[in-house]
């Protein structure tokens, strides 16, 4: 893995010591994983904003002007199936998420742009499928 995914950026959330400030997100180091291991990329890519579980309640999410989508429903919201193309499309960057600000997921954009494509489909697909199994009815 080239050593500068290892400085990618990650979420870290500076709160402060007086209630009535306001949060702010800044970049953090981010931990190396495997692209065959779902749960480390959520927990390093996700979790910052969207929680350890995916309900939207992650640290960060206070810091963010609208909250974390719960990643838990999305089959829920899409008539009882799992939106794999959607989500692979979200993660990818191909689509936008308004709440992103741009089409590249905070924590993606600059992984993806320094890896091989193949290891890009293969980073997508293992969260797409860690994703759906986070389901619940």
């Amino acid at each position: 893995m080239p050593r500068h995914i290892l400085t990618a950026v990650a979420v870290a959330v500076v709160f402060s010591a007086h209630p009535a400030l306001a949060q702010k997100v800044e970049p953090a180091p981010m931990p190396r994983t495997s692209p065959v291991d779902g749960p480390a990329m959520f927990s390093s890519y996700c979790a910052p904003c969207h929680g350890a579980k995916g309900l939207g309640d992650g640290p960060a999410a206070r810091a963010l002007t609208k909250v974390p989508a719960d990643l838990t429903r999305l089959a829920t919201r899409n008539g009882g199936q799992f939106p794999t193309v959607r989500v692979r499309r979200y993660i990818e960057g191909a689509d936008e998420v308004a709440a992103h600000g741009s089409r590249d997921m905070p924590m993606w954009g600059p992984l993806f742009k320094s890896l091989s494509r193949d290891m890009v489909v293969q980073r997508v697909e293992t969260l797409t499928k860690y994703l759906e199994g986070l389901q619940q009815p």
